[in-house]
Order: C-alpha cells, then structure tokens, then sequence
C-alpha cells in the first residue's frame, strides 16, 4: 500500500539539542556567572551523567526521589521540567538561579540544529503530496522551535505528548496523529530513533523506519532515505523496508518488534 503520510519524531530525528558543554556556556551566560574552564568542563560532565539536558545524554542513575515523575515526564509540562530541573539540582551548581536556567535555554530555537536534509526531504514529500506530522514526547510547545528553523511551512500538524496527557509508545498518541492527517494507520509511516517509544507506532499498523540521533553535523543524509521508502511503496504498492538494519538504524514492517 503506498505511503500517504509521514509522522517524524522531533529529538534525534528531525532535529538534536546543542552539546552539554553549549547548553551550560549558554545557561551560565544567561545568569552572568563566569566559570573557570577545568569547572566548567566537570560540572558539564556532571550534568551529562545526570542527564539534565532534555535531548542529550540519558541519566546514568534516576534517584529515587525522581523515579516517578520522570516515568511520566512527557505527560505534561509540570512533570517534564520537575524531572528536568530535578536532575540539573542533584549536580552541584555554582549558582541557584542555573537550575531554571538550564531548562529555560533547552526550549529555545538557538539550543536545537536542524539534520541537514530535514528541510530538503520534507519538502520533497511535501511536494509528493504526503501530510507530515511531528509526533513528539515532549513537555513544552515545540512549535516555535520548529518554525524558527524554517521547517514548519511543511508540517500538517504537531502531536505532542503533554498535549494529549500519553507518551510514546502508546499507539494513542500515533493515532491521534494519523486522525489529523487524516490517515488510516496502515497509510502512514513512522520515523524516529527510539526504537521503544517510535516503535509503538507498528502496533497500531503503521510502518516504522529508524535513525540514528546523531549530533546533527554527524549525520547529514540520513533522513533521504525516507524518499527511497516513499518511492518505493508507491511503485510496489506497499512499503517495502531499505537501508541498514544496524542496531540504531533500520526499517521496520508493521507488527515486526526489534
């Protein structure tokens, strides 16, 4: 059956969040503290391993006291920065105004970079007649992240978590998506780097192609591959699966779980 609908995952697919190190030159900037080079390389260690930076590295270690509404942190805007700002303060910052700025700076346009083929491949299925959704497990508005790079004259509609009190995988959230493109499910294509939560999207019929969540300037064609699955099912008449089935990268029929 071919493609007549698109729905990108925003983080690691369609765009990725600045480095650490530039998150908190950013945030330190924005509270004009001045910070040592040897602390300011540590501390930006610290919060990796923490995993305060929505986007960025997982944390090695949840604490207790954060297990909860970290489990539900794109379930809404008061879990999201409770979890965020939670792990940023379980790191020792030099000044107590940096916790809230941190998470300020992650939802501006300046801390995300576009793929270098998302505005290309979304115009060339923009221009192939396929709706596009941005689907999302996310606890702020990202539209105006979208729509600063230049990306959101493509997309036909945002499906965000917070928005709708569900997070990926549940096929609620990928439904809701493919209602407002107007879809049936097994129309529709679903393209993200989390094989768990973007995964979901093949128990509701959908396919499912994975990238990797490069830094942005590591990955600058990955997205064109999309075209190939789009062409291909259309002269097929069904999607058919292509490119490199590595362990952060493939394509997926629906119904087949890696």
């Amino acid at each position: 059956m071919p493609v007549k609908g698109v729905l990108f995952d925003f983080s690691g697919t369609l765009l990725r969040s600045e480095s650490v190190s530039d998150w908190l030159r950013a945030s330190l900037a924005a509270c004009g503290v001045e910070l040592p080079e040897p602390g300011l390389s540590r501390l930006s260690d610290e919060l990796a391993a923490a995993g305060a930076l929505p986007g960025g590295p997982k944390p090695a270690v949840i604490p207790p006291h954060l297990v909860e509404v970290w489990a539900a942190r794109d379930a809404s805007m008061e879990h999201h920065r409770a979890a965020y700002t939670g792990l940023a303060r379980g790191v020792h910052l030099p000044d107590p105004r940096l916790g809230d700025a941190l998470y300020e700076r992650h939802m501006e346009p300046a801390a995300w970079r576009p793929y270098p083929d998302a505005a290309e491949v979304l115009g060339a299925l923009r221009e192939r007649g396929l709706g596009i959704a941005v689907v999302s497990n996310i606890g702020w508005d990202l539209r105006p992240v979208v729509r600063a790079h230049g990306l959101d004259a493509f997309v036909d509609a945002y499906t965000l978590s917070y928005e709708h009190g569900v997070q990926k995988p549940d096929a609620r959230l990928f439904r809701a998506a493919c209602e407002a493109l107007g879809l049936h499910p097994a129309d529709a294509l679903m393209v993200g780097d989390d094989r768990h939560a973007d995964g979901g999207a093949a128990d509701l019929g959908c396919a499912v192609h994975f990238v990797d969540p490069l830094p942005a300037a590591e990955r600058p064609d990955a997205l064109r591959k999309v075209l190939d699955l789009v062409d291909r099912a259309g002269r097929a008449g069904r999607y058919e699966p292509c490119g490199p089935r590595g362990p952060d990268s493939s394509a997926q029929r629906p119904g087949e779980r890696h």
